[in-house]
């Protein structure tokens, strides 16, 4: 194959349009099948095919007949198709200008992520000061209310585990409510 190729590169070299026309069909299904790959795009990759072989048949009197000719045709094709990419423009927006649309424009707001670790900062901030005013409650009031607030169980069911009537159960989540509300008061805002 390599000697094939080597018979007709000379010959194309020489000028011999029958040589360069074989190595066309003999390279170009497998060329297309390569960048066809890497584009996606079946008009595209026609016209990457196409100027693939102009670049290679223009830079044949440089090829080094040590080397595999189908590996430098693909290697062109590559290139090519990497130069493809670098052309290609992608629509882009500017953050800080309004978007065109129409008659009107369009202003755009994104969240700052900085927000967000402030935020999840103070919620951390004020869960420790909750945790605090909690464990700070009188036994019962603790008791009742980490029972109904933390383990989410129902008046009924805290009633049942500390042996107490459902409104004594009430009348304590209520009481530590108002406790909490008063600790907190001014430290939560």
């Amino acid at each position: 194959m390599k000697s094939q190729d080597s018979q007709l590169i000379s010959k194309a070299k020489s000028g011999d349009e029958n040589a360069l026309q074989a190595l066309l069909s003999k390279y170009k299904i497998a060329v297309y099948n390569l960048i066809y790959r890497m584009v996606k795009d079946k008009q595209e990759a026609e016209d990457l095919t196409q100027e693939t072989f102009i670049k290679t048949f223009k830079s044949l009197p440089s090829f080094n007949e040590e080397y595999a000719f189908s590996t430098w045709i693909f290697k062109i094709a590559t290139n090519n198709c990497i130069d493809f990419f670098r052309k290609r423009k992608l629509k882009t927006y500017s953050l800080d200008k309004p978007i065109q649309y129409k008659s009107s424009e369009i202003q755009q707001d994104h969240p700052d992520p900085d927000l967000d670790a402030e935020k999840s900062l103070l919620a951390q901030e004020r869960s420790k000061l909750i945790r605090q005013a909690i464990d700070s409650l009188p036994k019962k009031y603790n008791e009742a209310i980490i029972l109904r607030h933390r383990q989410e169980k129902s008046y009924e069911e805290i009633s049942e585990m500390l042996d107490l009537p459902l409104g004594t159960v009430k009348a304590r989540i209520f009481r530590a409510r108002e406790m909490l509300n008063k600790a907190l008061k001014n430290k939560l805002t």
